[in-house]
């Protein structure tokens, strides 16, 4: 066999083993991967269509969101997506910006930590406030629109008297705020809307019935208990204090501590009702020449 020959069919045997081997390869070993691909560029065909088409698809699809947007806008709570740390400072600075001068707040971030469902900043909330201010406060937590929830908290009354001698009853306290959020949009709309933040007023529960602190005199009320009445005329009742500052009052003008609450022409005598710390006493003053000494009820 010459050299030409035996090259033709060595090239021959080569070509012969690649063919095989290209062979098993596509058939035997992409089969299944060929065949997934085949599957795809079918789905593709089917869903082919043309732009009008594609246009009605993309308003239906917007529409749908919309509604679901609507229904997640229209529950009292929203856990956002990916929040910012800074938010929550924000939102604090804003519900405090009515608060008393008396009420003080400080905020420290604790950590980041994740719940079973969603992910939490844990804030920590202490200061003194006002009692009214403190529920403010914990009304505007617990009700707004994006997911916040206080865990723990500890409240303490105590009395703080001013330059003047006025006390004032506060509440010194500590809180702690789990801040949620999520890693995604599910359950948030795109628009968020506050809920209500401003609760009415409540009786401060801390407030002690009777009080060893009364407030001092700084309006410059008739003092009853050192008061003399001098005269009783058609537009009120004439009386002076120790100082010999004279005042006239109608019923249900103030005086210190309490009310003028009745003038009895019949009588010559005028009542008064004083709240001394908690302790309710009735005052009458009686003309001088009545000769009818100041009596307590």
């Amino acid at each position: 066999m010459d050299r030409k020959l035996r090259n033709t069919l060595l090239l021959l045997v080569i070509l012969l083993l690649i063919v095989i081997g290209g062979g098993i390869y596509a058939f035997w070993i992409q089969k299944d991967k060929i065949a997934e691909l085949d599957k795809k560029l079918e789905d593709i065909r089917v869903k082919a269509v043309n732009s009008d088409e594609l246009k009605l698809q993309l308003a239906s699809v917007k529409k749908k969101a919309a509604e679901f947007d609507s229904v997640l806008a229209l529950r009292k709570f929203n856990v956002p997506m990916n929040l910012s740390q800074i938010e929550f400072f924000n939102f604090i600075n804003k519900v405090t910006r009515s608060f008393s001068p008396l009420s003080k707040l400080n905020i420290e971030y604790v950590k980041n930590e994740k719940t079973k469902d969603f992910y939490a900043y844990i804030y920590k909330l202490n200061g003194t406030a006002e009692f009214n201010d403190l529920y403010k406060l914990i009304y505007a937590i617990e009700e707004s629109k994006q997911l916040k929830k206080i865990k723990k908290v500890k409240m303490k009354n105590f009395v703080e008297v001013d330059d003047e001698e006025v006390p004032h009853y506060l509440v010194s306290f500590t809180m702690i705020v789990h801040v949620y959020f999520s890693d995604n949009d599910r359950f948030a709309s795109s628009e968020i809307k506050e809920n209500r933040l401003r609760p009415n007023p409540i009786y401060n529960v801390f407030y002690p019935l009777i009080r060893n602190e009364i407030p001092p005199n700084t309006q410059h009320l008739l003092d009853v208990q050192t008061a003399r009445l001098l005269a009783l005329v058609p537009d009120g009742a004439f009386l002076s204090d120790a100082d010999g500052n004279t005042y006239l009052l109608w019923e249900g003008d103030e005086v210190y501590l309490g009310y003028l609450t009745k003038i009895d022409f019949d009588k010559n005598e005028v009542h008064f009702i004083l709240n001394k710390g908690g302790i309710i006493e009735k005052v009458t003053l009686t003309l001088e020449n009545e000769q009818k000494p100041k009596s307590k009820k």
